[in-house]
């Protein structure tokens, strides 16, 4: 019973053609790892299993495959969704301090370096890492190939929180957003359904809503589930965690060479936005740092929009056309074209004339289907053909600079220095983990 159910890590189980069992063997050997050959394929339709010489369970395949019992829990919208959906941003308060503002949203831990956990672990791969964390999606080199596989992992849980079934949306599209941006095709995902006690009805109202959310995107993407598993009952004291499907996804990059990251390149490269400016603040790390509220309407996502947007990244980087890309998430257009100047220690100039919109709004909202990408000035009417071609609007926002990052929107501007917004947004979460290991 333990043996079989065990969900021990590290092991696969391979079928392999008797013949063929010891060229699987030397190649796991060469690698220090165990193989033993557990049973085969039989044609009588049964899973028999021995443990010595007996038998300890012979039942249907078909039983297995197609007539298990299925569990119809039942389930109920919380109520808290409809009340959190009435949140009126518009009585929120503009900031005082534009600068203040973003400097803590930049410091929140959700939009704040990770490389305090993934420095921790080796990320070279036998250096075949050819774009490495802290980008959009890791891409790996194939050795002996052009070829690169490019991964990612994404969820956002407060925006399933908010509206499971646009948060499931959500979660599959940026991590085939971010797929994109790297030039890769995105092509399938794998996932890790993290939620509370399903016998709740509210929870399993948030986790089938996810589920079909996260379908939905998955066929319109193209990108099917290969895998994946379920961790339920994620509660203490009777409280649940935020319902986090997180999704893996790979992708596949026909020429690695032509790969793409996150940083800006060059002085003088023009800053691109791809998609709309947004305005719609619901579920966004800056209202739930700056405003404490995790409140407010989840984005919609249009599919169709988002695969062209997709479709654009993939033809611009086989071109060559782009010398960087960055998907707008956490922390909206403000601290994307942060993490640009930071990766790069390079800064921009930007200057946005929205007068009919709040600042805030416009430089903080988190609006999916967008990607900040440059491009050398030589290049421009390339890729605004190619973004026409799949009805993808593109907006100047201005240029890349030397050391000085550079955002003006109507009257309001963040001017800082690149230095200063690094140490902000690279030391938060180690600063966190210092007084936690203290205290």
């Amino acid at each position: 019973y333990e043996i079989m159910l065990s969900e021990s890590q590290e092991r696969m189980l391979l079928i392999v053609e008797p013949e063929r069992i010891g060229e699987v063997e030397e190649i796991l050997h060469k690698w220090d790892l165990d193989a033993t050959v557990v049973g085969k394929v039989t044609d009588d339709g049964y899973l028999r299993v021995k443990f010595g010489d007996e038998v300890v369970a012979n039942v249907s395949a078909k039983m297995l495959a197609e007539e298990a019992p299925v569990v119809n829990a039942a389930f109920k919208k919380p109520e808290y969704i409809d009340e959190a959906q009435k949140f009126d941003i518009e009585k929120l308060e503009k900031p005082k301090n534009l600068e203040k503002t973003f400097l803590d949203v930049l410091a929140s831990l959700n939009v704040a370096s990770k490389e305090w956990v993934y420095k921790q672990y080796d990320h070279m791969v036998r250096t075949n890492t050819v774009v490495l964390p802290g980008s959009d999606a890791a891409v790996i080199r194939i050795k002996g190939a052009k070829k690169g596989v490019a991964l990612t992992a994404d969820c956002n849980p407060r925006l399933v929180y908010l509206d499971p079934f646009e948060g499931g949306k959500a979660a599959v599209a940026e991590a085939a957003r971010n797929i994109a941006c790297s030039g890769a095709k995105p092509l399938a995902i794998t996932n890790c359904l993290n939620f509370g006690n399903p016998e709740k009805p509210e929870i399993f109202y948030t986790f089938r809503t996810a589920l079909e959310g996260m379908g939905e995107a998955c066929l319109a993407l193209n990108t099917p589930v290969t895998g994946g598993n379920v961790s339920f009952y994620n509660e203490t004291s009777g409280s649940a965690v935020y319902p986090t499907p997180s999704i893996g996804m790979v992708g596949l990059i026909d020429d690695v060479s032509k790969a793409v990251n996150s940083s800006f390149k060059n002085e003088g490269d023009i800053i691109l936005l791809l998609g709309e400016y947004g305005s719609n603040i619901g579920g966004s790390e800056y209202l739930n740092t700056i405003h404490k509220k995790v409140s407010g309407q989840v984005p919609k996502l249009d599919l169709e929009q988002e695969a062209k947007l997709q479709k654009t990244l993939i033809s611009l980087a086989d071109e060559s056309l782009m010398e960087s890309a960055h998907d707008i998430s956490e922390g909206g257009l403000a601290s994307a074209l942060a993490e640009k100047s930071i990766n790069s220690k390079l800064g921009c100039k930007v200057k946005i004339d929205l007068p009919l919109v709040r600042e805030d709004f416009v430089i903080f909202n988190e609006e999916p289907t967008r990607v900040v990408i440059t491009a050398k000035e030589s290049n421009l009417d390339k890729v605004l053909k190619i973004a026409g071609n799949n009805s993808v609007p593109v907006y100047k926002l201005g240029v890349v600079t030397s050391n000085k990052y550079s955002l003006t929107i109507n009257d309001s501007a963040i001017d800082l220095d690149v230095n200063e917004i690094e140490q902000v947004w690279r030391e938060a979460i180690a600063c966190k983990m210092q007084q936690s290991q203290t205290s």
